[in-house]
């Protein structure tokens, strides 16, 4: 972890973002005092398996009544006609 003040921030923008970039993390100083973090960013947290799971379910069952052969434009007239 590196400090360095809004002023070094300002002048030295660039150098600082590609350093956090690479996996450093930079404490901003106002006056010494620590006022923000320049960190990467992560990966979104992964969905649990279990919710994966029943997502795909639901879609294997929506999927599993669709019908699966024959004219589209036949289908949706009959489906609009309901």
């Amino acid at each position: 972890m590196r400090k360095t003040s809004v002023r070094e921030l300002h002048i030295h923008t660039s150098k600082l973002v590609r350093e956090a970039a690479e996996g450093g993390i930079i404490v901003i100083e106002r006056r010494g005092e620590p006022v923000a973090e320049l960190r990467p960013l992560t990966a979104s947290p992964r969905m649990p398996a279990a919710k994966k799971a029943r997502i795909f379910a639901s879609m294997r069952r929506i999927w599993d009544r669709m019908p699966q052969a024959g004219d589209s434009t036949k289908i949706l007239e009959e489906d609009r006609s309901r």
